[in-house]
């Protein structure tokens, strides 16, 4: 009884996987409606791996929606000899899932070594003024270093409290492309101020 289960499931999930690879294929050629029906084949089975990463489920949805997005925009890299098309959409929910938690754990330990600061002992505020203004200025000058599109993307996610997707749309170019302008100007600024990465 259990071989005809399996017998019977194992063509599902062959014929699934080809509707998924014959799908994104289709997406890769900019066919929209071949996207929706891809988005609601596999939404369940992404939001689900992304939920079980993040608990949180406002950030797994959010997370979601860009793991659609770079479906949409990377589909025509997908190289099928390289694996199965729903391995590749999944590895790509996961690893977007894991950015997620290091970006929110590195915004919390920012903000627990800004609380330390402003609980630390009292000090001199003429000299804490002063270190602020040297240190407000050597950014200033290694921010000049930066190209146009690296400053503003820097400036947009350091001073506007931007999210990269908000850059991305505020600025009308692609969300790689920002993350791309943020890291590239990032290492600049790590090579002008001498902090090593």
């Amino acid at each position: 009884m259990l071989d005809a289960v399996t017998a019977d499931a194992e063509p599902d999930a062959a014929v699934q996987t080809e509707v998924i690879s014959t799908l994104l294929a289709r997406v890769a050629g900019g066919d929209q409606a071949a996207f929706a029906e891809l988005y609601d084949l596999i939404a369940p089975r992404v939001l689900g791996l992304i939920r079980r990463v993040l608990i949180d489920t406002a950030q797994s949805e959010e997370v979601a929606q860009e793991v659609f997005l770079e479906i949409w925009q990377t589909a025509p890299r997908y190289d099928k000899t390289k694996g199965a098309a729903m391995t590749w959409i999944m590895t790509m929910s996961h690893r977007r899932a894991i950015d997620r938690i290091r970006s929110s754990q590195s915004g919390r330990d920012r903000d627990v070594a800004a609380g330390i600061r402003e609980l630390a002992t009292p000090y001199d505020d003429v000299a804490e003024t002063i270190e602020t203004t040297v240190e407000h200025e050597r950014v200033k000058v290694a921010m000049s270093s930066l190209s146009e599109l690296q400053r503003e993307a820097v400036a947009l996610a350091y001073y506007g409290g931007l999210t990269q997707s908000e850059i991305a749309e505020r600025l009308q170019v692609p969300l790689g492309t920002v993350k791309t302008r943020i890291r590239d100007g990032m290492l600049r600024l790590r090579t002008e101020l001498g902090v090593a990465s």
